[in-house]
């Protein structure tokens, strides 16, 4: 299932419950011109193309926009002269600092996993305002990239891959010592207090059981060369957060099944064990007890829905039969909706039955209550899990629409010491939206930042060098005009910015690309239906 990044997982279920293979929603934009200092709130579809200058859509003017005048009405043509500059001398620059333009909050979302359902397109979010956040407080360059939340206490990293323990664990590891105390009171009552000792020795094993089947999705996926970005042991189980599709229906598969599958083999190993022991010792009852449980993940994780590894399973089967990954997405999803109705009634209904090998009940009692309650919320997880992932593949369905080529702003080259005002008096010219800053041989060197300008008053702007406002490139900052869908997010991702110098294979300036179209771009692409 995708998860907080973009990411797809695989979960396995704690005692009697669910697997959580999760995702969430992405950050959302707010609506309106939703543009840093630009005149067009929409993404460049038609870059122009030429030497010398970035192409993106022409149809802003570009000293108003970067004035950030809200009420700016685009202005359309695109004149074909060269915009190469010659060096312009700047004047002498005043010592205060520009003024900046004041940051406004944005909305963000958060679910059972870090949402997206896709992963943003940087570490970015634009507001309603002219300014993107992506800013360091004082202006001058690109705020820190947040730390990626960790998602508990990392426990190791078997095969390079960073396991952790959730503190939800806790919670569950207490409910499962109470629990299971109770019942060795009634087969070992001469334990005593010994008795909670044992049990939290169950549950310690019985995770670490979950582990091994969560472990098997990772080397399958890591032999599909596909990255795994971290394993989480929560609540209700364990999640591989697997970060990209598989390429494959079989492949599909055979990453669902293996972990159902090593649940069964350790069912099989503790069965074998308990042979070995004394029936009505501490070890029988552990082994015992941990072969039943394994089972219970085992047969769980097989039902054919999604977000469970048997959803998994029968969506990689409708993609082989209707060649269609999204059909199968859908299939499996609406199964895994049933399912989740299924167990809000079924499982209440069972346990005071006593099909469940306990005494029929027939008042209501606290058992009855916990049931219900155990079968409310692996109802809600496997809902939320089965919506998860129909947002997930539409996402995936509609990332290819993201391109550098044409989302990239056109831009004009500027020497250092170029004023700004004559920086912009050529962007305008060429009809371009962004200022990359080159030295006398051409060479790009830094982009002149879109939220600096917005904060430099008009009556300065002879007096400022536009290399005063720019941010120095770094490798990361150079993208491919050929990226596009995913390829384009992880580059954009590896180096948080707000803009982006595009360039052609060749070397040579394509254009200005935002983090804030890209953005936008996406957004637009997600409300469209599948």
């Amino acid at each position: 299932m995708p998860d907080g990044d973009g990411s797809t997982g695989s979960a396995s279920d704690g005692p009697a419950a669910a697997p959580a293979r999760g995702a969430a929603d992405g950050s959302r934009t707010p609506e309106g011109d939703g543009r840093p200092g630009s005149a067009s709130g929409a993404p460049s579809t038609t870059p122009a193309h030429g030497t010398g200058d970035a192409r993106s859509e022409g149809d802003a003017h570009p000293d108003r926009a970067y004035a950030g005048d809200p009420h700016t009405a685009p202005t359309s043509g695109r004149p074909e002269a060269d915009p190469r500059p010659t060096a312009t001398p700047a004047a002498d620059r005043p010592d205060a600092e520009p003024r900046r333009a004041a940051p406004t909050s944005a909305p963000g979302a958060s679910d059972h996993h870090p949402e997206p359902p896709a992963p943003a397109p940087a570490a970015h979010t634009p507001t309603p305002g002219h300014r993107p956040l992506a800013h360091s407080a004082d202006g001058k360059g690109p705020a820190p990239q947040r730390p990626e939340p960790r998602g508990g206490l990392l426990m190791g990293r078997p095969f390079g891959v960073p396991v952790y323990v959730a503190p939800s664990w806790f919670l569950v590891a207490a409910l499962i010592t109470w629990v299971f105390g109770g019942q060795l009171e009634r087969v070992l009552p001469e334990l005593g207090a010994a008795r909670y000792l044992v049990s939290l020795f169950f549950a310690v094993a019985f995770y670490a059981s979950v582990l091994v089947h969560e472990l098997a999705h990772t080397v399958a996926a890591l032999r599909f060369k596909l990255p795994v970005r971290r394993i989480q042991l929560q609540f209700f189980g364990g999640v591989s957060e697997i970060e990209k599709e598989a390429e494959t229906p079989g492949r599909e598969f055979v990453l669902a099944f293996v972990g159902p599958l090593l649940s069964l083999v350790l069912a099989g190993v503790f069965y074998a064990a308990v042979q070995a022991v004394e029936p009505g010792t501490v070890p029988g009852v552990l082994l015992a007890g941990l072969m039943i449980s394994n089972l219970i993940v085992a047969a769980f994780n097989l039902l054919p829905g999604l977000p469970l590894d048997g959803g998994r399973m029968l969506r990689a089967v409708v993609w082989k039969l209707t060649g269609k990954p999204m059909s199968g997405t859908i299939a499996a999803a609406w199964v895994g909706r049933a399912l989740a109705v299924s167990v809000l009634i079924g499982l209440p209904l069972l346990t005071q039955s006593g099909a469940l090998g306990s005494d029929a009940v027939d008042n209501v009692g606290m058992d009855t209550v916990l049931d219900a309650l155990l079968a409310a919320i692996l109802a809600a997880i496997i809902w939320t899990g089965a919506g998860n992932s129909l947002r997930m593949a539409r996402l995936r369905e509609h990332l290819p629409e993201l391109r550098a080529r044409t989302l990239t702003r056109r831009a004009v080259p500027v020497e250092t010491d170029t004023p700004l005002s004559e920086a912009l008096r050529r962007a305008n010219a060429a009809g371009a939206r962004a200022l990359v800053v080159v030295d006398a041989d051409g060479k790009p060197l830094s982009l002149v930042r879109e939220a600096a300008i917005v904060g430099v008053p008009e009556h300065r702007r002879p007096w400022v060098a536009v290399s005063g406002l720019a941010q120095e490139l770094t490798d990361g900052m150079r993208v491919s005009a050929e990226l596009s869908g995913e390829e384009l997010l992880d580059a954009l991702r590896a180096t948080p910015a707000t803009e982006y110098l595009v360039v052609e294979e060749t070397g040579e300036i394509y254009g200005v690309l935002s983090a804030a179209d890209v953005e936008r771009a996406f957004v637009k692409a997600m409300a469209r239906p599948s």
